[in-house]
């Protein structure tokens, strides 16, 4: 039996080496655990459970943003970009394609459980509906490093009460930039904007006249991010264009902060200049687009680490806030998707484990994983 909290390395490498010198070897076809279909625009249930591939030079185009560092990690070892089409995508991308966008936004919150990595299940959506969602507003990879860790904090030239975080700011605009490049001239400017007293844009500019204004001038690198958001709001009911917006670690918007002010008092979440323009996106009093959100325990400063649930991650405010919403329950692999994960990690010969090779190997990593995706991950590295 196997205590919890147990080291499962070890315990792996142990039963592992006690099995059977009579074991089977566990061979699998490539076909059961790959799909050639790339295009997840096209993804159905046939695929379920199989890998598909993203190019190496569209990762950087389709996910400036970045990519969660295991998943980094795992690209850089195999020399590919390889993500499982799981039940929930699928649900969620259904949705998405099947909505109503002359309604009010629809907000989807990813609810991952114990051990399912919630940073990768963005991948899968936000690069599916691109072609039919002509703009994409993702947050950064980790919301919660917007309330932690924060190195320079600058009161706001807008807001006195409020505090600017320009690096991250710049790191947003680049990051939407990058992947909305195209649009942001077609996209012009409702209003005229001041930058100070002598730096202005004015009204009927393209949006990425603002973009740029915050890239070159730091400083005003949060306000930009504010009036991007902001003209996205006012105008994306117009039909121009179909807004995605999709943030990571949504939870980190209400809670607590490791962030101090000069004279040593704690900032709270609705001071941060970004964190409260994006409070205000993930409102559903918008139309033209959706939001799609995951939870992160991550993002859960001062909360419990068993702490799993969207009432115990969001808080009463938050939660309050996000409702009502449509739930995207993630569960651990179903018999299927493990296959195809022990299958793909036997192909890559990532498994050395000589016994990991084996029917019985494959089932002793499904027992002390549990078929937990991270539990997996964890188990097969020393392997």
């Amino acid at each position: 039996q196997l205590d919890r909290g147990c080291a499962l390395h070890t315990a792996a490498r142990d039963g592992l080496s006690s099995m059977s010198s009579q074991d089977v070897p566990a061979e699998r076809p490539r076909a059961v655990f790959h799909t050639s279909e790339s295009d997840p625009a096209k993804h159905t249930e046939q695929h379920e459970g199989r890998l598909y591939n993203i190019p190496l030079e569209e990762v950087k185009a389709v996910f400036p943003h970045g990519l969660p560092h295991r998943f980094q990690q795992q690209i850089r070892t195999f020399n590919e970009a390889r993500v499982m089409v799981r039940k929930p995508a699928l649900e969620l991308l259904a949705y998405l394609k099947g909505s109503n966008l002359a309604h009010p936004a629809v907000r989807y919150v990813i609810c991952p459980g114990t051990g399912c990595p919630e940073k990768l299940w963005l991948l899968h959506p936000w690069q599916c509906p691109r072609p039919g969602w002509t703009l994409g507003l993702g947050a950064t990879w980790g919301t919660h490093l917007w309330v932690k860790n924060c190195k320079e904090l600058l009161q706001s030239s807008y807001k006195k009460d409020r505090l600017d975080q320009p690096l991250q700011a710049s790191v947003w605009l680049k990051n939407f930039k990058s992947s909305n490049e195209r649009f942001l001239q077609e996209i012009k400017t409702q209003k005229k904007y001041m930058w100070g007293k002598q730096e202005s844009t004015e009204k009927g500019r393209p949006l990425g006249e603002v973009v740029e204004q915050g890239l070159a001038r730091v400083r005003s690198a949060s306000d930009a991010v504010g009036v991007v958001l902001r003209e996205l709001k006012q105008q994306s009911h117009r039909g121009s264009f179909r807004l995605l917006v999709a943030v990571d670690g949504v939870n980190a918007l209400w809670g607590r902060t490791t962030l101090r002010k000069e004279d040593k008092s704690p900032v709270s979440p609705e001071e941060l200049t970004l964190v409260h323009n994006l409070r205000k996106m993930v409102r559903n009093d918008w139309s033209g687009g959706a939001i799609v959100t995951t939870l992160s325990q991550t993002g859960s400063l001062f909360k419990r680490s068993s702490a799993y649930t969207p009432q115990e991650l969001l808080g009463k405010e938050g939660f309050d806030t996000l409702d009502p919403f449509v739930p995207i329950p993630v569960p651990n692999y179903s018999p299927r998707e493990f296959e195809s994960c022990y299958g793909y990690y036997l192909e890559r010969k990532w498994l050395q484990h000589e016994k990991a090779h084996t029917e019985d190997g494959k089932a002793e990593l499904q027992f002390l994983s549990g078929s937990n995706p991270r539990q997996l991950d964890r188990l097969a590295g020393p392997l």
